[in-house]
C-alpha cells in the first residue's frame, strides 16, 4: 500500500520462505567488505551501463538535427566512471563513483523530455519530498520498483533488509535498493519519460501541497500504475539466461541469480546489462 505521494506503507505477505543457510551466507558476505564490494561493483557496473544506453539510444532515435553535445559528454563521462568502477578498491570509493554517475546522468535528464517541457521542467533529482512533477513521478515509480524487488528477494529466501551496496538502516530494504539499481534507467526512467512524451499525463495531474511537496492526483496515480503493470508484461530476452520472459519476471530472475551466487553455484553475481 502507498500513501498519496508514493510513500510505502504496509504490504501483505505470505509465510516467510527464507532459507536459513542462504541467509547466513548473505549476512556473512554483507558483513565482509571484500565480499560486499565484489557484489556491489557488478551492480554499479550495470547501473552505469544501463544509464549510458538510455542516453545513447536517445541520440540514435531523436538526435538528428539536435544539439547533443551535453548528452555525448555525459555518455563519455559515464564510460570513464565505468572504468573507475573496475578499478575500485573499497565500498566508499565505489559509492562515490555511483554518486557521480547519478549526478552526470540526471544533469542531462531534461534533454530526454521532448514534450510538455514547461510543465515538466527538471533541474536535478530531489525527493523526500519531491519538489516538481518529474521528481514526483520518479519517486512514485521507484517506490513501486523497490516493492517489486523486495518481493522478488523474499521469494528466493533472501532478506531484503541486508544489502551489500546500500548501508543497513532500520526499516530500510537495503538489498532491494541494491537490486533496483540495475532497473532504474531502462525500466523506471523510460516509463516516466514515455508517460510525459506521449502525453499520457499532464500538469493537471499534479498538486502543490502546503508543505511544498508535489503530489499526484488519484487519476494520475492510476494512470502511472496501469502503465507500470503494462510495462511489466512486456516480453524480451534476458541477456544472461538467454530466454524470453516478461520484464516483471526479470526481478525474480535477478534475485534468483543472486541467491545462486551466494550459494556458490556461480562464480560471480551476473547483474542485468540492458541491451
Amino acid at each position: 500500500f502507498l500513501s498519496e505521494n508514493g510513500k510505502f506503507l504496509p504490504r501483505l505477505t505470505g509465510p516467510d520462505s527464507g532459507n536459513v543457510l542462504l541467509r547466513n551466507t548473505q549476512f556473512f558476505k554483507a558483513d565482509n567488505e571484500e565480499e560486499s564490494h565484489a557484489i556491489a561493483k557488478n551492480i554499479i557496473l550495470a547501473k552505469i551501463a544501463n544509464s549510458r544506453i538510455i542516453l545513447q539510444r536517445f541520440i540514435r532515435d531523436h538526435g538528428e538535427g539536435k544539439d547533443t553535445e551535453a548528452l555525448s559528454y555525459a555518455i563519455k563521462h559515464l564510460s570513464q566512471l565505468g572504468r573507475k568502477v573496475q578499478r575500485s578498491f573499497n565500498l566508499d570509493f565505489l559509492r562515490g563513483i555511483e554518486g557521480e554517475a547519478g549526478k552526470t546522468y540526471f544533469s542531462v535528464f531534461s534533454e530526454l523530455i521532448l514534450a510538455q517541457k514547461e510543465s515538466f521542467r527538471f533541474d536535478s533529482r530531489n525527493r523526500r519530498p519531491p519538489l516538481d512533477n518529474v521528481n514526483a513521478l520518479l519517486s512514485f515509480v521507484y517506490t513501486l520498483l523497490a516493492n517489486d524487488c523486495t518481493s522478488a528477494l523474499e521469494s528466493v529466501g533472501l532478506d531484503p533488509q541486508v544489502g551489500f551496496l546500500h548501508r543497513m538502516r532500520s526499516g530500510r530494504p537495503s538489498l532491494a535498493l541494491d537490486l533496483m539499481e540495475e532497473f532504474r534507467a531502462f525500466f523506471a526512467d523510460r516509463l516516466v519519460l514515455s508517460l510525459i512524451n506521449l502525453r499520457q499525463i499532464d500538469e493537471r495531474g499534479f498538486i502543490l501541497s502546503e508543505t511544498g511537496a508535489v503530489e499526484m492526483t488519484d487519476d494520475t496515480r492510476k494512470t502511472v500504475l496501469v502503465a507500470y503493470q503494462k510495462r511489466k508484461q512486456e516480453v524480451t530476452r534476458h541477456p544472461f539466461i538467454l530466454e524470453n520472459a516478461k520484464l516483471g519476471v526479470f526481478f525474480h530472475i535477478q534475485a534468483a541469480l543472486l541467491a545462486r551466487y551466494l550459494r556458490g553455484d556461480l562464480d560471480g553475481y551476473p547483474p542485468l546489462f540492458w541491451k
